[in-house]
């Protein structure tokens, strides 16, 4: 056993906390139900249904994030930005998977460290919103918080908070969880044959020739090892997996967080890895008092209006024990304002010798809206924060160990920019997306690109 792992092990949780103290705290960006009895309801249900993931899994993934924050793995964190229970369909996940899939294939071939494949997805179905109420023609009505919560459609019925819908969200989590599991069990993703991940951008994408070859590298690297093994090279034809989504709606989260024998402590049983939002991240608050006593390696999402002491105060809280691979900060603070907001926090946690994993998201920082009146993100933008993130880590003696996005496998044109080179009148052609805008295949794959390049460029070690 590993230094790393007894630690893990070693690692006791709080006694002064349940599933439920966070019922005593200020809880941000929940829906108000409008029968208290029904949500109760609703919540035993819940309570008796089997859980998404298991406890085994979680202790694995949280290993993988231990070895990431000491570089010996890099985080590849995507999907959805708002899970909608209409996309629970066997295209849209298997290329959801499929572009992940391939993203990995790039980071691992150029990065020469494994990928911890994380995705947003089986639970991302709410979301936070800036107003509790939105106004259309003079008539105001409830936001719309993700399906798991109420419904797009601008009426008093659909925007009605419905508490059965979280029953929906963990039946569609679990088809989700199943079809995933079903596929890479199933070899969906074969080492041998990276090129059944293809998707239909590669015949006539810019980035299609570089893909390619290397796609035939790594075919031609499996079979050079297995013509001097004389046996077929095993576990290439499996890959961990793992789902992760912002733990916002918290009766939910309560419901799933169980005890499991043979292991001490709670478990979040709905994911692997729950975030916090920015908007719900306050040390005080009911969300952090919820992250505090599970022993999930858990995230947090930090904005620019972070400081330091905040920061601290934030680790104190929620890994007391610097327990490797416990606690990941996503820093999101957009292209224009990372330069000045993130050194100082990056050198708050390396003068306190804390143990986190950091990770950018370069999405949500750089959103803005069109003259012609859609949410997008530029690719410029996203390529710049990301940039200036692996930069300014070098600069501070840390170490960027990971990337979060908003992603999918559809050729959507939601951002901006990219190898094509989409406009503003792109945008209607397949803008679908009902909440944020989203990279589509070719703009993630561009990514992934991107990231091992900059590692190049900088003279990244490839591990620890």
């Amino acid at each position: 056993m590993s230094s790393t792992e007894r630690n893990i092990q070693a690692v006791k949780l709080p006694m002064d906390w349940a599933p439920d103290s966070w019922r005593s705290r200020t809880a941000l960006q929940l829906p108000t139900y409008p029968d208290a009895a029904e949500l109760e309801g609703v919540l035993d249900e819940l309570r008796a249904l089997p859980p998404l993931v298991t406890s085994w899994e979680i202790l694995a993934l949280k290993q993988q994030l231990a070895e990431a924050q000491e570089g010996k793995r890099f985080l590849l964190q995507g999907g959805d930005c708002a899970e909608t229970f209409d996309a629970c369909s066997s295209d849209v996940i298997s290329n959801r998977l499929k572009v992940l899939l391939q993203m990995s294939l790039v980071l691992v071939h150029g990065m020469r460290k494994p990928v911890v494949r994380v995705g947003r997805f089986a639970g991302q179905y709410a979301k936070p919103r800036s107003a509790d109420t939105e106004t259309v023609d003079g008539v105001s009505l409830p936001s719309y918080r993700g399906d798991m919560v109420n419904a797009p459609a601008f009426t008093e019925a659909a925007r009605r908070p419905d508490p059965r819908r979280m029953i929906k969200g963990h039946a569609r989590s679990a088809m989700t969880m199943n079809f995933v599991r079903a596929l890479i069990d199933g070899g969906f993703a074969d080492l041998h044959h990276p090129e059944y991940w293809n998707l239909s951008w590669v015949g006539h994408s810019p980035l299609a020739d570089e893909y390619r070859r290397m796609v035939n590298a790594i075919g031609d690297a499996v079979r050079f090892m297995e013509t001097l093994s004389g046996s077929e090279v095993h576990n290439l034809n499996r890959v961990d997996f793992y789902t992760s989504h912002e733990a916002l709606l918290l009766p939910y989260e309560e419901s799933m967080t169980r005890q499991v024998p043979r292991h001490w402590g709670w478990f979040n049983l709905s994911t692997h890895f729950p975030w916090v939002g920015m908007r719900t991240a306050a040390v005080d608050g009911a969300h952090a008092e919820y992250f505090r006593g599970i022993r999930n390696p858990i995230a947090l999402k930090v904005g620019p209006s972070v400081t330091a002491d905040q920061l601290l105060r934030t680790i104190d809280l929620l890994n007391p024990e610097d327990e490797p691979g416990r606690l990941t900060f996503i820093h999101r603070m957009g292209a224009t304002g990372i330069a000045e907001k993130l050194p100082p926090l990056l050198d708050a946690a390396r003068r306190d010798g804390r143990r986190v994993l950091w990770v950018c998201d370069p999405m949500h920082g750089n959103t803005e809206s069109t003259t012609n009146g859609y949410k997008t993100r530029r690719f410029r933008n996203i390529r710049s924060e990301l940039e200036q993130a692996f930069e300014l880590h070098a600069a501070a003696g840390t170490r960027l160990g990971g990337v979060h996005l908003e992603l999918t496998g559809e050729d959507v044109t939601e951002c901006l920019g990219g190898a094509r080179e989409l406009t503003e009148s792109d945008l209607e052609r397949a803008y679908k997306s009902t909440v944020d805008p989203r990279l589509n295949y070719e703009q993630a794959l561009e990514v992934a690109m991107l990231i091992v390049r900059k590692q190049a460029q900088l003279g990244a070690p490839t591990s620890a």
